[in-house]
Formats: C-alpha cells, structure tokens, sequence
C-alpha cells in the first residue's frame, strides 16, 4: 500500500497452458517470442514473466494493464503457432508486495 493508504492498482495475470508436443515446438518459436517479450518488457508494460517448474506446466506473466496483455497475446508467436494451447487473464489486486 502507499503512504497515503490506497492499495496499488490492480495487475494482469496471463497464464498460459502448453501444448502437449511444448518441447519440440517451443525452442523454433522462441527467438520471435523473446523479441516480443523483451519489447514489452522495454516498455513498462511486461512485469513479470516465467516458466513453472515444469515447461509442460506452462507459463505465466504479469501485465501492468489488461489492453497490454491482451495485445501481447494477440500477437505472440507461441499463441500463432501452437506452442501455447490455451490461455487465460485474470486481474489481480496486489496486497503486499516487494
């Protein structure tokens, strides 16, 4: 929370769900997905981004704003291409943070 007592504004959530063949179709989409990754980032609008523990698991990543996650996903070579099978977004409201 601020100084001032109000809760941070909300975030987005993306998750994304592997596709079942994520090891053979996630390293030749890769170099087009980090470019994208490493743009977002740039910009302020990709917070946070990474895999679990397991790439078969999937992934998720943290946008500061929904029309931000929404335009990654809508372009990213992983959603295009199949390495991705499904997706979801979820808002979430920060409570206590680093």
């Amino acid at each position: 929370m601020s100084e001032q007592g109000d809760a941070p504004a909300p975030v987005w959530v993306l998750i994304y769900e592997s596709a079942d063949d994520v090891y053979e179709t996630a390293p030749v989409h890769y170099p087009a997905h980090k470019v994208r990754v490493d743009a977002f980032r740039a910009r302020g609008e990709l917070l946070l981004v990474g895999l679990f523990g397991d790439p078969r698991e999937g992934s998720m990543a943290v946008f500061r704003t929904r029309a931000g996650a929404e335009e990654f996903v809508a372009g990213d070579p992983f959603v295009r291409n199949g390495v991705v099978k499904a997706w979801t977004l979820r808002e979430w409201n920060e409570i206590y943070g680093i």
